[in-house]
């Protein structure tokens, strides 16, 4: 499967069922805290006993995590996703292969949430990255063709982009 055999939406499909996947752990797992918060065996028994807070504090947590997970699937779900030529800079919605360091190329989905990740889509793997990634930074904005390096962990590594769709 080449670059332009890739459905964009396919991917972003993928990334939502990871993300929904997550999404029912994670509220699982803050619904389970929550109700550990609000136990009788969480009353304090004394004033320095503070594992009744504790737990509100981590409920409180897990719950940010499951409203961030969940605008993050709405966030991709409306995503546009533009078509991009030899000649039109990286942005939001790109699919580029990449070349590291001369080795391999892979294959980056510019998204605006959930960097890091990776997706199947027919077999293929595609990474998503952001723009407010270190190397995703480096990339916004370049054309097929072009070159840049980053620092990552302590390594300069060169990005070659070979094509951009």
């Amino acid at each position: 499967m080449t670059i332009e055999t890739i459905d964009k939406r396919a991917v972003i499909a993928a990334a939502i069922a990871q993300l929904e996947e997550e999404l029912r752990f994670l509220v699982a797992q803050a619904e389970a805290t929550r109700e550990a918060a609000t136990h009788e065996e969480a009353k304090p028994e004394n004033d320095k006993d503070t594992r009744g807070l504790e737990q509100s504090y981590l409920a409180r947590g897990q719950a940010q995590r499951v409203e961030e997970t969940g605008e993050a699937i709405t966030r991709l779900r409306f995503m546009e996703l533009p078509r991009f030529g030899p000649d039109d800079p990286i942005g939001a919605g790109a699919l580029i292969e990449v070349e590291i360091d001369d080795d391999a190329a892979q294959l980056w989905m510019m998204v605006p949430v959930a960097g890091g990740r990776i997706v199947e889509s027919n077999g293929v793997e595609i990474r998503l990255i952001t723009p407010a990634s270190p190397v995703g930074r480096a990339l916004v904005g370049k054309l097929e063709g072009d070159e840049t390096e980053v620092q990552v962990a302590k390594k300069k590594r060169r990005y070659t982009v070979l094509t951009v769709r």
